[in-house]
């Protein structure tokens, strides 16, 4: 059986970008923090956000930690 369609980032990004709008900073790193914990819960694989969070700290602000 053929696995899972590759992740579409584009997609994610404006589909953050979206939830985003019209949010102050405040509100946003709310947010952030909201849609953090969701998706670490439904993946209940602490290692998996811990390797996540080393990922995103090493972004230097690029979406993903790829490169534009």
């Amino acid at each position: 059986a053929p696995g899972p369609p590759p992740f579409d980032f584009d997609a994610a990004y404006r589909l953050l970008a979206l939830a985003h709008r019209g949010l102050d900073a405040e509100q946003s790193a709310a947010l952030n923090a909201r849609l953090v914990l969701l998706l670490a819960a439904d993946r209940a694989d602490v290692e998996a956000l811990a390797r996540a969070v080393a990922t995103a700290q090493g972004a230097g602000g690029s979406a993903c930690g790829r490169s534009p």
